[in-house]
């Protein structure tokens, strides 16, 4: 399995890329990774993955060197077990608020590979303000690769709007609350990444931001508009 390729250039300080393809395809996350993505999406929280799916669609990225990265519609204990014996390279789990719910994911990735955990990167993601209250203590848990800080939903739950326009900064008191995050998680010396638009990758990589996931839908919509203005 290659999370535990992603885990080693993570502490080799690399920064590395996640794509969300938007497609249930194994060929378009397959074509992904040749293009230069280091691990794919799988969405089972909001996209329509079904198990055989991430079956075929991890099968695909490893076979040309990426990852495939499972979230999970919840950290119930069976789900994740099962997307792991589906395949999954490693679990990026959503709403992860204390220290005992990281604890339970930690243990559960374990209980399912008892020969071969190591090999799954476990991610956790920071999407409320009472997982932001919590973090010292999260951080304590061995076991954890990656602290994710979902924006658009951290956005919501501190009553702002998650959705923005594609130039838009967030509001700075979500800008300032990721970025606490990012520093207490760089000083446990763990690694931290978050969603980022094209406008924002140079900010997140220098406050030390590692793992950053990103919609190939933006990319899609910027190369049809570059390309249309060139004919017009």
């Amino acid at each position: 399995m290659n999370g535990a390729k992603l885990r080693a250039r993570l502490k080799a300080g690399e920064v590395l890329s996640m794509v969300n393809t938007h497609h249930v395809s194994s060929g378009l996350a397959q074509r992904m990774i040749e293009a230069g993505a280091d691990s794919v999406f799988l969405d089972c929280e909001h996209g329509m993955w079904s198990h055989e799916d991430i079956r075929s669609h991890a099968q695909a990225v490893r076979s040309v060197g990426g990852a495939g990265i499972v979230r999970p519609h919840s950290h119930e204990r069976p789900v994740m077990i099962r997307y792991l014996n589906a395949g999954a390279d490693g679990l990026m789990v959503p709403m992860v608020n204390t220290a005992e719910q990281t604890a339970d994911i930690v243990e559960a990735v374990r209980y399912a590979m008892p020969s071969s955990y190591q090999d799954r990167l476990v991610i956790c993601m920071i999407e409320t303000p009472e997982a932001i209250d919590n973090l010292d203590e999260m951080l304590k848990v061995e076991g954890v690769d990656v602290f994710f800080v979902g924006p658009s939903d951290l956005s919501q739950n501190m009553g702002y709007s998650p959705g923005l326009p594609a130039s838009e900064p967030r509001p700075k008191e979500v800008v300032d609350a990721i970025e606490d995050v990012f520093a207490r998680v760089r000083d446990a010396g763990l690694a931290t990444g978050t969603l980022v638009r094209e406008v924002d990758i140079t900010h997140w990589t220098q406050k030390g931001g590692q793992f950053l996931y990103i919609h190939s839908d933006p990319f899609l919509v910027s190369g049809m508009s570059r390309m249309k203005s060139l004919v017009a």
